[in-house]
């Protein structure tokens, strides 16, 4: 069985707006809880079918993550495939949505992945090239994320090129509770007296950033697309 991922992207942009964001989320939410502070890369490609990428890395992985990354290849209608590293994982990740939005960004998918820490995300990367894929950008962040309730995360980026961006997320089990569970995190937004991050302008910062993320990339810069 698969768990959807449902994700709502909040543009806050310089720091001082992330500060004032995180303020009223305390006032809301007394009970909240930091779960974890790193430093991201996460490298982006873009290629052929991830069947080439399940060939490419089944040595690597238990049976359970063979079987689940072939079960997602069979269900879904698009893919995204990534890289992210940190100080203590090496992640391959493969975002896919059953739906017509982007796996890239959409609000509804299915993330399927595997820590192969201590591999390096060099070697990783080499091998993700192998199975015929492409860098198609390379983006860095600073995360905070958060226990917003039982259900709910809240994800704090300072992303290279975006600047600070809140993701709110809740992971079901039951795709038919996707539209309820995807209200259910807009009336939180709503009620902290902030709005979606509108897909269409997502998708032109994203396309922004990919044709000039060596620009960006590790960097301090931001910019802004309406």
């Amino acid at each position: 069985m698969h768990s959807y991922e449902v994700e709502i992207k909040v543009l806050l942009g310089e720091k001082e707006r992330k500060d004032i964001f995180l303020e009223k989320v305390e006032q809301e939410y007394p009970t909240l809880t930091l779960k974890r502070a790193e430093s991201q890369r996460n490298h982006y490609f873009e290629g052929w079918s991830p069947a080439d990428l399940l060939t490419q890395f089944e040595k690597y992985l238990s049976d359970e993550k063979k079987n689940s990354l072939s079960r997602l290849i069979h269900d879904a209608t698009s893919f995204s495939v990534r890289t992210r590293g940190t100080d203590t994982q090496t992640i391959l990740v493969v975002k896919a949505t059953m739906n017509a939005e982007t796996s890239a960004n959409g609000t509804q998918r299915i993330e399927w992945e595997a820590d192969l820490f201590p591999m390096s995300l060099d070697t990783m990367d080499t091998l993700v090239q192998e199975a015929w894929f492409s860098y198609q950008a390379k983006w860095s962040r600073d995360r905070e994320s958060y226990a917003l309730d039982l259900h709910t995360h809240l994800d704090v980026d300072k992303n290279a090129g975006y600047g600070y961006i809140a993701e709110f997320e809740k992971v079901i089990e039951d795709e038919g509770s996707i539209d309820s569970a995807r209200e259910e995190i807009l009336a939180i937004i709503e009620s902290l007296g902030y709005e979606e991050l509108n897909q269409e302008r997502l998708a032109r910062m994203f396309n922004f950033y990919n044709t000039n993320w060596g620009e960006y990339y590790g960097t301090e810069k931001v910019f802004v697309i309406e």
